[in-house]
């Protein structure tokens, strides 16, 4: 269901297989194609993996098709050790995603609305509980369920001419792939309202003042890979167990919150990593992480 970008040397296989199984750079991942997702690991920037979405003449909206090639790209990722920051792009021009693919969704039954829509929650649920670090990088639309899958990113970029917004009421609906829970959590429940209520329809800089993105940047993805470098100089495991702390604390008191904190504390305590990251700073070298 995927498609991934490699080396040239691989590439050569490409007609003699339709899985092929990769090592080295890119060990422990089976690789199938489609044309409407592009996965691609970086090679020159290690544990760095792209997910990169090609519907260019549905402008990147979300079918059954895609869907499942997004949640087998995730299954991958989750199975892989090696990754440390996934970075979701477009690959077409001027649009992330506009969301859902109403014309598939106007031939489906009511019944098959409800099932599609649920997938489409819980695969963008699954996205935000990746171990590692997700970025969403934001160029060009990013309305209804385009929106709703940057929400469910642990970090958002986007380019200033780019249009954000939940737009469903205009179709009488409702945000119905996690935008009524993860907007608010955000920019607060009465701009969350507001926003919703309006469809209304943000510009990058818009939505940054809103606390909607992280950052603004004239180049996206080159901005993205740059905070994916950052997180994966660090300790991996420290970085998931961070992720861990954070997402399992929000929702709780702080004491709990702070009892979920100690615990992945803990849990990081009897690590090589944590070792080999004390030793780095005693021999004033860079630390060689391997999430172990």
């Amino acid at each position: 269901m995927i498609r991934v970008i490699v080396t040239a040397e691989v590439k050569m296989f490409h007609r003699a297989f339709k899985t092929i199984k990769l090592n080295n750079h890119f060990r422990n991942l089976s690789v199938t194609y489609s044309d409407e997702l592009i996965v691609k690991h970086i090679r020159e920037k290690p544990g760095i993996v792209e997910f990169g979405i090609n519907r260019p003449v549905a402008k990147n909206s979300f079918s059954k098709s895609l869907l499942r090639s997004l949640l087998s790209a995730v299954d991958e990722v989750k199975a892989d050790s090696n990754v440390r920051c996934v970075i979701i792009r477009s690959l077409v021009p001027g649009v992330f995603s506009a969301g859902a693919d109403l014309k598939e969704r106007a031939k489906l039954t009511e019944d098959e609305v409800v099932s599609f829509v649920s997938g489409l929650r819980n695969g963008f649920t699954q996205i935000s509980q990746l171990p590692c670090p997700v970025i969403a990088a934001i160029d060009g639309v990013a309305l209804g369920g385009g929106l709703e899958l940057a929400l469910a990113c642990d970090i958002r970029i986007a380019s200033s001419s780019s249009k954000l917004g939940l737009v469903e009421t205009r179709l009488g609906i409702i945000p119905g792939a996690g935008g009524t829970q993860r907007l608010p959590r955000l920019v607060g429940p009465s701009i969350a309202k507001q926003l919703i209520f309006t469809a209304a329809v943000l510009s990058g800089d818009e939505a940054l003042r809103l606390g909607l993105v992280n950052e603004v940047s004239d180049n996206v993805v080159e901005r993205a890979i740059e905070i994916g470098e950052r997180i994966s100089a660090n300790g991996p495991l420290a970085v998931r167990r961070s992720k861990t702390a954070i997402d399992q604390g929000m929702d709780t008191a702080l004491e709990s919150g702070l009892a979920i904190e100690e615990a992945q504390y803990k849990a990081i305590i009897p690590t090589k990593d944590r070792i080999e990251g004390l030793a780095a700073f005693r021999d004033k070298r860079t630390p060689q992480y391997r999430g172990q």
